[in-house]
């Protein structure tokens, strides 16, 4: 009998590629990875709504999904007029974040998370954001409690905002620098990490049978949560420094070869019947 693992999967540059693309490769490790009785749990730095494609690309419509780094976990239901249920959204104040970011940047735009509708913006933003985007006065981003923040250039790049992040001195809240000059702040204690201990816990899931993979700082907490953390072959190198393994990159199908080594998935139809 094989002995279910929770396995906590990132999205962009893990399930997908820079580009957007499900290798079929990774499709069927993810298909046999449930198949053999594993918990499969995606975790991403998207939103809900940007969650819900990937989760129907891959066929999974039950367990649980961990969103917007970790500040919101939905419970997947096909019987639900949504196909889920939030089971968790923690919030914080943006206002003093948001003041220390104004101006720090000069062409940086802003966004907050309005859960399960789409993001305010502080001026139009790339189409990197899911659902409905509106453009508001900056005193109506800082207005209400929000689930996630993003601060995004589209001149600088990730070295300059991980400086930027240190030098304005952002406390009290938790942030990641992601692969562009992309900045996400949630709040304090809130990671990938934090929210798959909890889903862990509902499935009573012994730590030593965690797993997770990931390719970016957003994915740190979940890296050194798990039993074992693999880094991508495309993370950066303080990402791999902190994993317990690296595996090949997202173009190479390192996230379909890692899953192959679970218990009771083995190996891809194609090895089999390759000479």
């Amino acid at each position: 009998m094989t002995t279910s693992h929770l396995v906590g999967l990132d999205v962009d540059g893990t399930i997908l590629t820079h580009e957007g693309e499900l290798r079929e490769a990774v499709r069927e490790a993810v298909h046999a990875t449930a198949a053999a009785g594993h918990h499969v749990v995606i975790s991403t730095g998207r939103s809900v709504l940007g969650t819900l494609p990937v989760l129907a690309d891959l066929g999974i419509d039950s367990g649980y999904a961990v969103c917007s780094n970790g500040a919101v976990t939905i419970a997947l239901d096909p019987a639900h007029p949504s196909g889920y249920e939030i089971l968790e959204a923690v919030t914080f104040d943006p206002r003093p974040a948001l003041e220390l970011l104004r101006g720090a940047w000069s062409d940086a735009v802003v966004a907050v998370e309005d859960l399960g509708v789409g993001f305010k913006v502080s001026a139009p933003f790339p189409d990197r954001l899911e659902g409905v985007v509106t453009v508001v006065p900056w005193e109506e981003l800082m207005a209400d409690p929000v689930t996630r923040v993003t601060f995004h250039s589209p001149t600088g790049t990730s070295e300059d905002f991980t400086k930027l992040a240190e030098r304005i001195g952002l406390h009290g809240v938790n942030y990641a620098v992601g692969f562009s000059a992309w900045l996400d702040i949630n709040p304090e204690g809130v990671s990938k990490g934090s929210a798959l201990e909890q889903i862990r816990r509902r499935l009573d899931v012994q730590p030593m049978h965690t797993v997770t993979v990931g390719d970016q700082r957003n994915d740190v907490e979940m890296l050194t949560w798990a039993a074992r953390g693999v880094a991508m072959g495309n993370a950066p190198d303080e990402v791999k420094a902190i994993a317990k393994e690296v595996a090949a990159d997202v173009y190479s199908d390192g996230l379909a070869q890692v899953l192959r080594t679970l218990p009771g998935v083995g190996p891809s139809h194609q090895e089999l019947i390759a000479p």
